[in-house]
């Protein structure tokens, strides 16, 4: 690569790093052919952007997006490295771990999840436990509504019990 192309590599690097809110670093050294093919097929089923990308140059893409912290991920940043562009926090932790059953890797070096850095393999099973917005927002919807479906079924079964109630007591009389 020229100087040129370097600079070039690392200000689109820059622009996506700056435009993601989640993206995963992992390691998939060692991998066969075959194998990186099936990950990469995986990936684009789920909506994932799949990169394999030098460290250093990386690294400069990291220094140069105003704004966010990645100092805790440059840490990560040795031996071949992949990142994982998403629009869903839990999506590319959920493809590593299916795609660990028949397979040791990738190896989840560490993950920018809104502002959040998880670092390690440990943490795998943490990000795909995080809940996505659209099922968070579920979740809050499912919690507001359920007081009110409570008030109104009370009501409907009160309701019916007054009325046949009354009733009964009409036929006595």
């Amino acid at each position: 690569m020229t100087k040129e192309e370097k600079a070039k590599y690392i200000d689109d690097l820059a622009a996506e790093l700056s435009e993601a809110n989640v993206f995963y670093l992992a390691d998939t050294a060692e991998l066969s052919v075959e194998t990186v093919n099936q990950l990469r097929r995986k990936c684009f089923q789920a909506d994932i952007k799949l990169k394999v990308v030098k460290n250093t140059l990386l690294e400069k893409a990291m220094e140069r997006v105003d704004g966010k912290d990645y100092s805790e991920l440059t840490a990560v940043l040795s031996g071949p490295t992949s990142i994982m562009f998403a629009t869903v926090g839990n999506a590319p932790a959920k493809l590593i771990k299916d795609f660990r059953k028949k397979s040791d890797k990738p190896i989840l070096k560490g993950a920018f999840i809104d502002e959040a850095i998880y670092v390690g393999d440990n943490q795998i099973d943490t990000l795909t436990n995080l809940k996505s917005k659209e099922e968070l927002l579920g979740d809050i919807i499912g919690l507001l509504q359920s007081p009110a479906k409570n008030v109104v079924s009370s009501l409907n079964s009160g309701g019916s019990t007054l009325a046949g109630l009354i009733k009964a007591l009409e036929e006595r009389a």
